[in-house]
């Protein structure tokens, strides 16, 4: 799972992202095409970690998110950045917007909902150049066709017409209604606009432990008014507690009157944000959390664990994490008849532990 992280030049892209995958990460950094960068961070989970402490297992395997970084040198063109990173990130299942909403002496003033703006625009607009070339090469395939034909090829012509003049008109197609049918069309298009968001201000040390004020909190009402999910930290402050020995990060936070890296909140919710959640499987070989879309039947997950798992699926026995937690543990809860029977049908809960009875 990728969450690619946006923004204008000189906003801290590349700080956040030191900040999010530093002593985190389970797997280095490492440099791509353009000067894309990539880190895989581990998703603090507190569920996760009372399982591994009830089970202690002989492997742990958390939940992650793959971060995506590409931030451009200062004196680059903001359409030309935006441009050559978002062709390469095309991929990504869910983008990061970061917003400066501190003084610059380089840049001045902060315009935090301007500049959100600014980036909406561009995605538009690369979503537009995307439906122009699409109508291009259908109108080649099309030559020839009889007139008033209907054909897969011309449903998805007139689609096109429909999303390009959407987009022209500047909105963006996450409030485009698609039919279920036009949903499968566009499947493999990768639309960014389409693509789930979230919202991260990049606050001025001194803020931190304090309530928005200003700009700040005037991009968090935006946000709220336009359904973005929205967060505020100091990346630079995060990227120097992340740098901290371990021992000393928690002494360093409580200095600030902070309870936990705000880091641990972005990833979660840069998580949420993909539409993604969490079952886990645990006992003494290993504690396991699956990463699977919200609203999957259990036979999804069942495929997720193993083909074979799900091909010789019989039933899930099935306690979320809370109600586990409440009993003491898997087989407390058992006992008082706290463990559901499920079949392929059963949609899974976010926090569910699961254990699958199979025959191949």
């Amino acid at each position: 799972m990728k969450v690619g992280i946006v923004g204008l030049p000189g906003v801290g892209k590349t700080t956040l992202f030191r900040a999010l995958t530093h002593g985190a990460a389970t797997q280095e950094a490492r440099g791509a095409q353009a000067g894309i960068t990539t880190g895989v961070v581990t998703v603090p989970d507190e569920r996760f970690d009372w399982l591994v402490d009830h089970h202690k297992p002989k492997k742990a395997t958390p939940a992650s998110v793959e971060f995506v970084d590409g931030a451009p040198s200062m004196g680059e063109e903001v359409r030309k950045f935006v441009a050559n990173f978002l062709t390469q990130v095309r991929s990504v299942d869910a983008l990061l917007h970061l917003v400066r909403t501190f003084e610059s002496d380089l840049l001045g003033s902060p315009t935090p909902i301007t500049d959100l703006q600014r980036i909406q625009d561009e995605l538009i607009l690369a979503d537009l150049q995307m439906v122009e070339t699409r109508m291009e090469r259908l109108e080649k395939q099309l030559h020839g066709t009889k007139t008033g034909a209907v054909t897969p090829h011309t449903i998805e012509r007139d689609l096109m017409r429909e999303i390009k003049d959407w987009l022209e008109a500047e909105k963006s197609l996450a409030a485009f209604e698609f039919t279920p049918d036009q949903t499968k069309t566009i499947r493999g298009f990768e639309f960014l606009t389409l693509k789930p968001a979230m919202v991260v201000a990049n606050i001025a040390e001194d803020e931190v432990g304090k309530e928005l004020s200003g700009q700040a909190a005037e991009l968090k009402t935006h946000c709220e008014a336009n359904g973005l999910p929205f967060e505020a930290l100091c990346a630079k402050l995060e990227a120097e507690i992340a740098e901290l020995p371990e021992d000393e990060q928690q002494s360093y936070l409580e200095a600030m009157g902070v309870e936990q890296p705000a880091r641990n909140t972005i990833v979660r919710e840069a998580y949420k944000a993909t539409g993604m959640m969490s079952f886990f499987t645990a006992g003494e070989p290993e504690v396991r959390a699956w990463t699977i879309s919200a609203g999957s039947p259990v036979i999804e997950a069942a495929e997720k664990i193993h083909s074979d798992i799900a091909r010789g699926f019989i039933r899930a026995e099935v306690a979320n994490f809370d109600v586990v937690k409440e009993a003491g543990s898997w087989e407390t809860a058992k006992q008082q008849g706290k463990v559901d029977l499920h079949m392929k049908d059963y949609v899974v809960k976010d926090g569910d532990i699961m254990y699958i009875r199979f025959k191949v």
